[in-house]
């Protein structure tokens, strides 16, 4: 039961969405959360180490939610433990943004298309309200990214399946690490071929079977422009 709770939390905080966590802002989630977000936007390197005692003092916070955050961490693929040698942020390597797209089309698909037979008229209205916020984008950046996150975080939640939003929050954190990854190695690409108008679209038309497609085309136009970044 413990493992389920922690999968549902993990779809939870900044980067993953705007609800409060349900552990109320424990030391730490607080800390799983300041963590999570510095690598997924790789303030912290991959192959940085994540020294608990330095980490400890950095946060403000004890060892036990230092040591709790680094094991959620862990089992998100966001930090690697080596023997004798201790924590750090996990390498990113190109084939994974390959195999995070294999396992997201379809998962991506479902969410659109649930989301479009059960959200809420006010969660589609916040739908159409941060797609809008995107129109004038005029390349892709950082701030673009995480606009981006939003709304398929807002979808996911749409979607009103707790392990399906769990599952695909895990997995865009991790390919979102990639994206920024690549912008600070690369020339960004046109927002346009990025945007989320369609999905949008179709899923306050309350067409199921439109918004999988368009969500499934998006991910892949997204994953393409990563591609070419990387």
């Amino acid at each position: 039961m413990s493992q389920d709770i922690d999968l549902i939390e993990a779809a939870e905080g900044s980067l993953a969405g705007p609800r409060t966590a349900s552990r109320g802002g424990s030391l730490a989630e607080s800390a799983y959360v300041r963590l999570r977000d510095d690598i997924i936007t790789v303030k912290l390197q991959p192959g940085d180490p994540l020294d608990e005692k330095q980490l400890s003092r950095d946060l403000g916070v004890g060892l036990t939610p230092v040591r709790d955050a680094l094991k959620r961490l862990r089992h998100e693929r966001l930090a690697v433990i080596y023997p004798r040698r201790g924590t750090f942020v996990a390498e990113i390597n190109i084939s994974d943004e390959r195999w995070l797209t294999e396992v997201r089309t379809d998962l991506e698909g479902l969410a659109a298309a649930l989301a479009a037979e059960r959200a809420t008229d006010e969660e589609c209205a916040e739908l159409k309200r941060m797609a809008e916020a995107m129109e004038d984008a005029v390349e892709v950046s950082r701030d673009y990214i995480t606009q981006d996150t939003e709304i398929h975080r807002a979808i996911y939640r749409a979607a009103h399946n707790p392990y399906l939003e769990a599952t695909l929050t895990q997995y865009s954190n991790l390919a979102m690490r990639i994206w920024h990854y690549g912008l600070v190695r690369a020339r960004p690409s046109t927002p346009r071929s990025c945007a989320q108008d369609e999905v949008v679209e179709e899923i306050c038309a309350r067409r199921p079977g439109a918004a999988r497609k368009a969500a499934q085309a998006h991910l892949l136009g997204f994953s393409a422009s990563v591609r070419s970044m990387l």
